[in-house]
């Protein structure tokens, strides 16, 4: 199947998909969107108020400062592929449950082979945690991490900056690094491994 209908069957599983409690409460599902062809993907947490009301990611105030950051950086969100570990709202925004996470992982695993990014950039510890269960995003961020053929860099969710202003120049910075580590990436032999990248142990990252 190519990419791009491998893409387009995702979400359409996702819209309709039950696998898990929180489709009780969804509107609409949040598969993700971006082009095949992107060089980054950035993976956030789950859906929010606004995301569930349109069906698209990063649409609410964190969905304005992350374009912000992707501007400053002289990138656009038509250029990178953005989603969630979780594709449905947590109600109250809440934190995804282990079965939630689980019941999505199958999702996203099929949308990075499809994409096949050079960088993913994980947004919030959820979101990082499916890479590298046992990092703190407080000592990891802004690094690259080599795993499976691609970078995989942990960031704030840009929510945080938005409840801890004192985060905002964090994330700014760790932002500023991207264009070099795309560089980076772009140098590296292409991934044509299947494995699963959660299962990496942490002992075999290598940090930039």
């Amino acid at each position: 199947m190519k990419p791009e209908e491998e893409l387009k069957k995702v979400a359409q599983e996702v819209s309709v998909c039950t696998k898990c409690e929180l489709h009780f409460s969804r509107k609409l599902a949040v598969p993700g969107e971006g082009p095949v062809s992107a060089t980054i993907m950035f993976i956030g947490e789950g859906p929010g108020f606004h995301e569930n009301e349109q069906g698209r990611p990063f649409v609410g105030a964190a969905g304005k400062f992350l374009d912000e950051l992707l501007a400053q950086i002289g990138m656009k969100r038509q250029e990178v592929f953005i989603g969630n570990v979780v594709k449905c709202r947590p109600p109250g925004n809440r934190d995804p449950l282990p079965q939630e996470l689980t019941a999505c992982s199958e999702y996203l695993e099929r949308q990075i082979q499809a994409i096949n990014p050079r960088v993913i950039v994980t947004l919030g510890r959820f979101s990082m945690a499916h890479f590298l269960p046992n990092a703190k995003i407080s000592e990891v961020h802004g690094q690259a991490m080599k795993i499976k053929g691609r970078l995989i860099v942990a960031m704030y969710h840009p929510a945080a900056a938005l409840h801890q202003q004192s985060l905002r120049s964090t994330i700014e910075a760790d932002f500023a690094r991207l264009p070099e580590l795309i560089a980076q990436a772009e140098q590296m032999p292409e991934q044509i491994e299947e494995a699963p990248v959660e299962k990496q142990e942490p002992k075999q990252l290598s940090f930039f």
